[in-house]
């Protein structure tokens, strides 16, 4: 039998990679143009980069969308996890279809929908309870919203997945429930776990329609930078900043695959000397 890939499927497969990877590699061949015209090449320079560093402006609001991307991502791993639990070890109780429901529902919601509702709520609660202006606080809130249903199905499918009887072997010898969960279970969701914060910081970063809704004066997260200069045109220094954020979130993947190696190795190492 003839286990070649015909080739159409090999034709169309390429042309889907570079409809996918050759805008960006020519987002950054033109991040190094030494014109100020964003498709003009004028030459080989790297003086966008520079530039960008110099641009206190684009360093503040890299910081501030760094600073809420991580906080946002671990608070949403965090209560994901929790609703992956409760979902998974309690299949029944009052209320579990209400909670998949309100855990799924952002998945489907369009981001506009998801901004305005989110909108109105913070300024009720700055009518009526005293709420601060918006800002920060606010912006952290409404990615801890969405990223949280990232988190929970993705631990969800890990969970259904593991092994029950190695937690209830644990505890057979004495170890109590949480202290099970701790050495048995967490160690097996841990890629899923490093993957699923690695995708909220990733959306949390790149967000912009639900920032612009939510943000307040000072706090302009990096997108919506890059948004207010894109209106008037790409220039090099967005690429550059662009060129920055892919090879970032690029190490941040090859960092996340070999740590998620390494610990599936060792686990292998370690169930084959327990005789698993």
């Amino acid at each position: 039998m003839d286990s070649r890939m015909p080739i159409s499927l090999v034709s169309v497969l390429c042309l889907g990679i570079a409809f996918l990877y050759v805008p960006i590699l020519i987002l950054i061949g033109y991040s190094f143009n030494a014109s100020a015209l964003g498709s003009v090449w004028g030459g080989f320079s790297t003086q966008w980069y520079a530039a960008l560093l110099e641009d206190a402006h684009i360093r503040k609001a890299a910081m501030l969308s760094l600073e809420i991307a991580f906080a946002s991502s671990t608070l949403a791993v965090l209560l994901g996890t929790l609703a992956s639990i409760a979902l998974v070890r309690f299949p029944i109780f009052r209320g579990r279809f209400l909670l998949a429901g309100m855990i799924n529902a952002p998945l489907v919601m369009p981001e506009i929908i998801t901004g305005i509702t989110q909108l109105l709520l913070f300024v009720s609660m700055l009518q009526l309870l005293g709420w601060p202006s918006r800002g920060v606080v606010t912006v952290i809130l409404s990615h801890v919203a969405f990223c949280t249903a990232y988190v929970a199905v993705t631990v969800q499918s890990r969970l259904q997945s593991a092994d029950m009887s190695l937690e209830e072997a644990a505890m057979d010898l004495g170890a109590t429930r949480p202290r099970a969960f701790l050495d048995v279970t967490l160690p097996l969701i841990a890629p899923a776990l490093l993957s699923s914060w690695l995708l909220s910081f990733t959306l949390s970063l790149d967000d912009l329609v639900i920032s612009s809704f939510v943000s307040g004066p000072r706090s302009s997260t990096l997108p919506m930078v890059i948004y207010s200069k894109v209106k008037l045109g790409v220039s090099p220094d967005i690429n550059a900043m662009a060129t920055l954020i892919i090879a970032g979130v690029g190490v941040c993947v090859i960092l996340a695959s070999v740590l998620m190696r390494r610990a599936e190795r060792l686990r292998e190492r370690e169930m084959q000397a327990a005789g698993i």
